[in-house]
């Protein structure tokens, strides 16, 4: 499945994006707050995506995820997906990260508000919800350009490569969003 936003094509992540994800992953600016760590090899990456790449009816998935490229030359700039609640929640855990030479350019904001989209208008879901490190200012700021409010802050709940970190608890509900729909960018 392909989501279009303005600039990006969000693409089904495949086994093809293997070598991509490995890199992003291995990145050590991207690791600074990213739970899972930097992997020894790709095989370690290859064991992380496999969940994701699980041929399984859509009504029985829980997890999903996309790349994201630019539209025009389909260059990999990083991924984005979700985790969806039992159904009757109607309750997505949104995730991200963007590889360093394409941060501050609005791409997470742009990626994340497509996927937004998808999930109220086309799954119908009530709410979404995602996490970040409090030393996290550039996605505090992705968060809070979405619309995203604030509601709670984790004490040392993530295992950073710097130690355990405070986790800021973000959501946004269907009818903020569809009351005042943010900008990409």
């Amino acid at each position: 499945m392909i989501i279009k936003t303005e600039r990006l094509n969000l693409l089904t992540l495949s086994q093809d994006d293997l070598h991509d994800m490995y890199l992003l992953h291995s990145n050590e600016e991207v690791a600074k707050f990213n739970t899972i760590g930097i992997p020894m090899d790709i095989d370690i990456t290859r064991k992380v995506i496999a969940p994701l790449l699980e041929e399984t009816d859509d009504n029985n998935k829980t997890d999903f995820s996309w790349t994201i490229r630019d539209q025009h030359t389909n260059t990999f700039m990083g991924e984005l997906g979700f985790s969806l609640a039992p159904p009757r929640y109607r309750l997505a855990t949104l995730h991200y990260s963007i590889l360093p030479r394409y941060w501050g350019k609005g791409y997470a904001t742009e990626a994340a508000l497509g996927l937004i989209k998808y999930c109220f208008e086309e799954l119908n879901l009530h709410r979404i919800e995602a996490g970040c490190a409090v030393d996290n200012l550039a996605s505090i700021r992705v968060l809070e350009k979405l619309g995203m409010q604030r509601e709670g802050r984790k004490r040392k709940v993530l295992p950073l490569q710097s130690g355990w970190s405070d986790n800021y608890e973000f959501a946004i509900l269907k009818e903020d969003f569809e009351s005042q729909p943010p900008s990409p960018l």
